[in-house]
C-alpha cells in the first residue's frame, strides 16, 4: 500500500506494516479496498495533490471533496465502500463528511491509537490528533469505533443505554462573527434550526440557544494548539521541514517562484502554509492570551454539557465549495478545528441535500468520553432526516 501522504518525493514510499488500526479492522474481518486520496501533507482541505492530482465531489464534481480525508468522503459518498478510516487534527474527518453526505466521528483524544500515519503528530499536536470511523450509515460508527479503538475503548461507555429525551440540548448557528470566516449559509442555518424545532416539537427535549462569545476566536484557539509543545517539552513538528526532499530543507519562497512557472513538486496551499507557518506563531504573551481563553472555553463547554448534553454547531461555513475557493476562505476549517483544539468528541451527521444538491449536515458534540451520545444521536437524526442519499438518485 503506498504511503506517499501526497508529496512527490514520497510517490514510492510502500508501507511495510499495517497501521494499528488497520490491523485491528483487517483482525475483525474488514477487507481493505485501497488507499484514498488526501491533500498534500493532510495539511488543507481541498484534496489534490502532484501525485495522484485532484478528487471531486460526486453530487457535483466541480465542488470540493474537503481534506484531508477527502478521498476517503468521495469514496463512500459514491457508494465505492461502506466504512472508511479517516484522520482529523482540524476537522479532517468532518469536513470530507459533510461534504460528501456521509457519517465520521471523531473520538475523545487518546481513544484510538495514531500508530502508522504520516505524517506523525508532535507536541501537543500528538494529544489532539484522532482516527476514527467514516461511515454511510450511523450504525456502523460504534462497532466500527470499538474496533479501531482496541483496549482503548475502556475510556469509553458504549455498552451505555442512551435516552435522547433525557438529553439536554444546546445549539449555535454561527461562531459569533469573526472577520476571518465566511458567513453561515441561510440553508444551513435554516436546516440546524429544522432539526432544533424537530428535537424540542417531536422527541420533546430540552433546547437551549446558546451565545458562547469565544467560538468567534475558533482559528486563533486551534493555532494555540497547534503551536504548543506536548507535556515533555517536544515542539510541534514544523510543516517546512516535512516538505523538506529526504532531509535537504526546500525554500518556500524560491518553491512558489517555480510554481509560478509550473515547475514546483508542491501545492499552492503547501507552499503557502510554509510561508505564512513562521508569521502565525504567536508571541508570548499572545500565545498565554489565546491559551488562557481556550481554557475558559473549555471549562464553559464542559459546565454546560456535563454528562448528559449535546451541542449542535455547522460543520462549515458554507456547503462543499468548487474547487479552489478555499484558497479565498482559507480559515473556514475553524468551524470543525475548534472542537479539535478543545479535545471534544463530534460526530457530523449529513441531513439531506440543498435546492442544488450538494448535501447539508451538522456536528453533533458532547463532553470529553461522552461519544456514545453523539453516535446515539446521530442514529436519530438519520432515522429523522434520511441520512447518505445516494448521489446515483439525482
Amino acid at each position: 500500500m503506498p504511503n506517499s501522504s501526497g508529496l512527490v518525493n514520497r510517490r514510492n514510499a510502500i508501507s511495510k506494516t499495517d497501521a494499528t488500526v488497520v490491523a485491528y479492522l483487517k483482525e475483525a474481518g474488514a477487507i481493505p479496498l485501497g488507499i484514498t486520496n488526501c491533500s498534500e501533507l493532510c495539511m488543507w482541505y481541498e484534496s489534490s495533490n502532484k501525485v495522484y492530482g485532484r478528487s471531486n465531489n460526486p453530487y457535483d464534481l466541480r465542488h470540493i471533496v474537503g481534506g484531508s480525508s477527502g478521498g476517503e468522503g468521495c469514496t463512500l459518498g459514491a457508494a465505492c465502500s461502506v466504512i472508511g478510516v479517516g484522520s482529523d487534527i482540524g476537522g479532517s474527518i468532518r469536513m470530507p463528511a459533510f461534504f460528501n453526505g456521509i457519517f465520521g466521528h471523531k473520538p475523545s483524544p487518546g481513544v484510538v491509537s495514531n500508530n502508522g500515519q504520516f505524517p506523525v503528530a508532535k507536541g501537543a499536536q500528538e494529544r489532539f490528533q484522532c482516527t476514527g470511523p467514516m461511515c454511510r450509515y450511523a450504525e456502523d460508527l460504534a462497532p466500527m469505533l470499538r474496533v479501531m479503538a482496541g483496549p482503548g475503548i475502556k475510556k469509553l461507555k458504549l455498552d451505555e443505554k442512551v435516552h435522547l429525551k433525557g438529553l439536554k440540548f444546546y445549539w449555535m448557528e454561527h461562531d459569533g462573527g469573526s472577520f476571518l470566516m465566511s458567513k453561515v449559509d441561510r440553508e444551513l442555518i435554516q436546516t440546524q434550526k429544522k432539526v432544533v424545532d424537530h428535537l424540542e416539537n417531536i422527541l420533546g427535549a430540552s433546547v437551549q440557544h446558546v451565545k458562547l462569545k469565544q467560538m468567534k476566536y475558533s482559528f486563533q484557539l486551534w493555532v494555540t494548539m497547534m503551536s504548543a509543545k506536548g507535556p515533555d517539552g517536544t515542539e510541534p513538528i514544523k510543516f517546512v521541514d516535512l516538505l523538506s526532499d529526504h532531509g535537504k530543507p526546500i525554500s518556500p519562497l524560491w518553491e512558489l517562484m517555480k510554481w509560478c512557472l509550473g515547475l514546483s513538486a508542491h501545492t499552492i496551499p503547501a507552499i503557502g502554509l510554509a510561508l505564512l507557518e513562521g508569521k502565525i506563531k504567536y508571541s508570548p504573551e499572545k500565545y498565554k492570551k489565546f491559551k488562557a481563553m481556550e481554557e475558559s472555553l473549555y471549562k464553559e463547554l464542559l459546565e454546560m454539557l456535563g454528562d448528559d448534553g449535546i451541542f449542535l454547531y455547522p460543520s462549515h461555513p458554507t456547503v462543499a465549495p468548487k474547487h479552489h475557493v478555499p484558497l479565498t476562505r482559507p480559515f473556514n476549517f475553524a468551524y470543525t478545528g475548534i472542537f479539535s483544539a478543545l479535545g471534544l468528541p463530534v460526530t457530523q451527521c449529513p441531513l439531506g441535500l440543498n435546492a442544488r444538491g450538494l448535501p447539508l449536515g451538522i456536528q453533533v458534540v458532547a463532553g470529553p468520553f461522552n461519544d456514545h451520545l453523539t453516535l446515539a444521536v446521530a442514529q436519530y437524526l438519520e432515522k429523522s432526516f434520511g441520512g447518505w442519499v445516494c448521489p446515483g438518485k439525482l
